[in-house]
């Protein structure tokens, strides 16, 4: 037997199940809060379909779940909406099944628009008047981006949409930027995202993205309050890296949108923006090039018919030429047999006469004199031959300047050659790369 026996301490309090001490708890519950008036905003509405409005009302630091039951929710002064501010009448009661608390609401009045939809209002007007919403700073989305930057959470089915929809229109390279897309932490995570894609530097190690893309499935109003964040839209409007925002559903409008420089309803329409079908790109190459094709031959056609047609307007150098070469073959011939009939009359008066050296120098003399003249002659039809055959070919050398293209630029025409060759349509004009004028004096380059 000890000296000192301690004392067993004694518990008076009486033990409860935990059925009992719920059972409790919900009696006091609906004893003191019988009758309750709450303001707040509604926020994230869920009608299943067994008729019943499961919402929550909200302030800037609690939320209270509320439940409004089928055969009451016919009978509500105002229909719910997420954002809407309002005055909740009905009572509290607990669920013991997961020991929570809920209140069970009886109507619905409005009471203005919520705090969070006051917020968002006065920071779209202010970014608005510092001009992060203006369309004119918004840049153009790159026709085929080499690399695209996708701002999303890693995991769930926003990313792969994406890149199921680029490998299927025109696979490109992608490099995801994992960040939370709601929650705490998630505006900043997107803000520097955004800022980090733009320090990469091109040509590094790390390929600097042509297009980003930042993308969140659709939720309710406080999912995608992280895109509302001031410090995501500021970086969205600072990127010089072209930005495409597509967050939510077609319905779900946030700040970034403003300030993107392309909006996407959703995140697969984000990935239709960022890359054409390259199929269609096949098909419109080859179009275009039947169309060039087609277009050049009609060019030589019609060049080839105004070639005839102005080779048909210049006479024939032969018949130019023969009349006066069959004059010439005429005169040789009468020049040679009127020299012969010469040489025979004076044959014939040799052989009357007599032959003496006086008489046959004189005659010698004449048939001289007689020969200068006919050469003289002959050297003088020669010579105007000639000159009326130069003169003719002056005459088809003229006419040849007359009908070509330098003297018709002398009154006031010009040729227009795109990429090297003759336009004759606005369309070649639209298509070439290089205009070139040409006019009297010389050519200039107009592009």
């Amino acid at each position: 037997m000890e000296l000192f026996e301690d004392e067993k301490p004694k518990d008076n309090a009486p033990e409860f199940s935990v059925s009992e001490l719920s059972g409790a708890v919900k009696r006091m519950v609906e004893g003191e809060f019988a009758h309750v008036r709450v303001r707040g905003e509604l926020g994230r509405i869920s009608r299943p379909s067994s008729g019943h409005i499961y919402l929550d009302l909200k302030d800037d630091r609690s939320v209270l779940a509320a439940v409004v039951w089928k055969g009451q929710a016919s009978r509500l002064s105002a229909r719910p909406e997420e954002g809407l501010e309002v005055i909740a009448t009905g009572r509290l009661t607990t669920f013991p099944g997961q020991s929570k608390y809920q209140m069970i609401i009886e109507d619905i009045a409005p009471a203005g628009a919520g705090a969070l939809m006051a917020r968002l209002e006065k920071l779209k007007a202010q970014l608005g008047e510092e001009g992060l919403f203006d369309p004119a700073r918004k840049k153009p989305i790159p026709f085929l981006p080499e690399v695209i930057g996708v701002i999303t959470s890693p995991s769930g089915a926003v990313i792969r949409d994406i890149l199921h929809r680029l490998r299927d229109r025109f696979p490109r390279k992608v490099i995801v930027w994992p960040v939370a897309v709601q929650g705490q932490a998630a505006a900043g995570e997107v803000a520097r995202a955004i800022a980090g894609f733009n320090a990469l530097t091109p040509g590094g190690a790390m390929p600097r993205p042509d297009l980003l893309i930042v993308a969140r499935g659709g939720g309710s109003v406080e999912d995608l309050w992280a895109f509302n964040e001031e410090v995501v839209v500021r970086a969205a409007a600072a990127s010089n890296i072209p930005l495409i925002s597509a967050v939510g559903h077609e319905t779900d409008t946030t700040l970034i949108d403003y300030a993107a420089d392309r909006r996407a309803p959703t995140p697969t329409a984000a990935a239709e923006m960022a890359v054409p079908v390259r199929m269609d790109l096949f098909a419109q190459l080859q179009s275009l090039e039947a169309r060039q094709s087609r277009a050049m031959q009609q060019v030589l056609t019609r060049r080839g018919q105004r070639l005839s047609d102005l080779s048909r307007a210049l006479p024939r150098a032969d018949a130019l030429l023969a009349g006066q070469a069959q004059r010439l073959d005429f005169a040789a011939q009468r020049l040679d047999a009127a020299l012969q009939t010469g040489i025979d009359a004076r044959a014939l008066r040799l052989a009357r006469n007599a032959l003496t050296p006086s008489v046959l120098r004189t005659r010698i003399n004449n048939d001289l004199r007689t020969i200068d003249v006919l050469a003289t002659r002959a050297s003088a039809a020669t010579e105007r031959l000639m000159r009326q055959k130069e003169q003719a070919v002056e005459n088809i050398d003229r006419l040849r300047e007359t009908l070509g293209y330098a003297a018709t630029l002398k009154r006031g025409f010009a040729v227009v050659r795109a990429d090297g060759h003759v336009a004759t349509s606005t369309a070649a004009l639209e298509a070439a790369t290089s205009v070139e004028v040409e006019l009297t004096d010389g050519r200039v380059r107009i592009r």
